[in-house]
């Protein structure tokens, strides 16, 4: 984790910072604003969430690593303890921590894109360049057992 703490801690000093009750708004907001599913980070226990507006970086720091399946297209996606990425409109790129299920094997997430190669599509990209791109209402807010949103 020492090489994301030092990535966080170079964007830090003129980085709006939230801790805990309000991240998880901050998070939401932020993917509306620039173009990105509502529900792209389905994680409740955020403890500190940092946007750099001049360089595009943001950092969410979790309670713990987190496991979620995207029922919609029956993916599990497993995100670290810390995630770090630079935003764009409709893009999300050089991500750290967060990790998608192939098969029976983890594959790392570097790029996300929305809108490419159809405007109703986002694709995940890993390291290598191998993508996956899957229906961007797969990636809105899902209601819970409840109902709720």
């Amino acid at each position: 984790m020492t090489t994301l703490t030092n990535a966080i801690g170079a964007h830090r000093s003129s980085a709006e910072i939230v801790h805990r009750a309000n991240c998880k708004d901050k998070t939401v907001k932020l993917l509306e604003e620039f173009s990105l599913p509502r529900g792209l980070l389905p994680v409740d226990e955020i403890e500190e969430f940092g946007f750099n507006r001049s360089t595009g970086f943001i950092w969410w720091k979790l309670k713990s690593k987190k496991e979620h399946k995207f029922k919609r297209i029956g993916k599990t996606v497993v995100y670290s303890p810390e995630i770090t990425a630079f935003i764009e409109k409709g893009h999300l790129y050089k991500i750290t921590g967060v990790k998608a299920r192939e098969l029976f094997v983890l594959a790392v997430v570097c790029d996300v894109l929305v809108g490419k190669p159809s405007a109703d599509t986002i694709k995940f990209t890993n390291p290598v360049g191998l993508s996956r791109s899957h229906p961007v209402s797969a990636f809105e807010v899902e209601d819970d057992e409840n109902g709720r949103k």
